[in-house]
Formats: C-alpha cells, sequence, structure tokens
C-alpha cells in the first residue's frame, strides 16, 4: 500500500515538475517573441529614388543620406519610421538641384528633413501597408508606404530587403510655390521607390 502511494506521488511530481518545465518555456518563448527586433538601414546597399516629369520629360533623382528604422514584433513589422536629409537631394544636374533646395520647392534651408512614421501596419495581398503621417516642407499629412519584406543570409549574416514604391501629390505638401504651383510644366504626381536593405541595429 505504502509502495503505491509513493509511486504515486512520484508520478505526480515527474507530471508537476514537467508542467513547471513547459510554463517556464512557453513563458520564456512568449517574452522573446513580444521582444522587438529593431532593423536599420545599410545605406551602401540601399536606394531611395524619386521620380517626375517636367516639360514633358521624365527626371529622376535619389537621396542620399536618411535612416530607416523598422521594429519587427512575432515576425511582423511593427512600426516603420523613415527620415530623409532633404538637403541630400541629387538628380545628376546642380542647378536643378538649387532649385528644387529653393524657397518656392523644398525649402530646405528651413525644413531640412522629411518625415514618415507609421500608426499601424497591416499585412495587404502583395506584402505590407505601413499608415502614418508625412511630413514634408512642415506640412503633415496621411500616407502609407506598402512595401515587401524579405529575408536573406549573406556571408553568413540575416539580412533584410525592404522594397517598394508609392507615389505622392507634391503640392498637397506646398511643394511648388509662385509659378512651381502650375502643373504645366511640372507634374503634380511624384513618384518614390525604394529599396533598403536591413540589419540588426547595432550589429
Amino acid at each position: 500500500m505504502i509502495s503505491r502511494k509513493a509511486s504515486a506521488l512520484g508520478r505526480g511530481l515527474i507530471y508537476a515538475t514537467r508542467f513547471s518545465t513547459v510554463v517556464a518555456v512557453s513563458s520564456s518563448l512568449a517574452v522573446l517573441a513580444a521582444a522587438p527586433a529593431r532593423l536599420t538601414q545599410d545605406l551602401t546597399k540601399s536606394t531611395l529614388e524619386y521620380s517626375f516629369v517636367q516639360a514633358g520629360a521624365q527626371n529622376k533623382g535619389t537621396f542620399k543620406k536618411y535612416t530607416v528604422t523598422l521594429d519587427m514584433a512575432a515576425d511582423s513589422p511593427g512600426k516603420l519610421d523613415v527620415v530623409i536629409d532633404m538637403n541630400s537631394l541629387d538628380t545628376g544636374d546642380k542647378e536643378r538641384d538649387d532649385t528644387l533646395r529653393g524657397t518656392d520647392l523644398f525649402d530646405v534651408a528651413k525644413n531640412p528633413q522629411a518625415r514618415f512614421t507609421s500608426t499601424q501596419i497591416t499585412k495587404s495581398g502583395a506584402g505590407y501597408d505601413a499608415v502614418g503621417k508625412l511630413t514634408l516642407r512642415g506640412v503633415t499629412k496621411d500616407a502609407h508606404v506598402p512595401f515587401t519584406l524579405r529575408s536573406a543570409t549573406e556571408q553568413g549574416k540575416s539580412v533584410s530587403y525592404l522594397e517598394g514604391k508609392t507615389t505622392l501629390k507634391r503640392l498637397d505638401f506646398g511643394v511648388g510655390q509662385g509659378d512651381w504651383k502650375s502643373t504645366e510644366w511640372v507634374g503634380n504626381d511624384v513618384g518614390i521607390s525604394y529599396s533598403v536593405r536591413l540589419t540588426a541595429a547595432g550589429s
């Protein structure tokens, strides 16, 4: 009788120990899943480009300096933050670049940065859609940034690529004062395309 009770007690202790172990492991995994991982851009292998129509011709340019931060939560994008140094714009034509930086267009002296901060990121058919606020030339408007996100291993290191494109209306942000308000010579639509290589912050 005593041996049966001892055996039952032993089995109970084993089950209790196993249950405690499962709970502890599950709790640890939950904490790891909840903890966001921060990814930041690698400028040397990233591009941020814009395009516009001027006098019927397609023109393109790039931004040379910007930061992109993507916080991941449970393997899904949680928050996207983009800050662009507007003075780093480059169309390959100095005179045009100086005009773009001027008071009638981007007014870089007063507004040296543009910034997009997401308020939510939802899954879409093609990938993800970051919805948030874009501040450009001192004007803040609702905006969305659609993107795909793919992972890769390069030289034994885990990296991600955020890619996509969208369109802005320049006049919504006051980019175009005086004669530049007219869309006869410069179109209102500005295309933005991006391919950003992301790595873990601090890596």
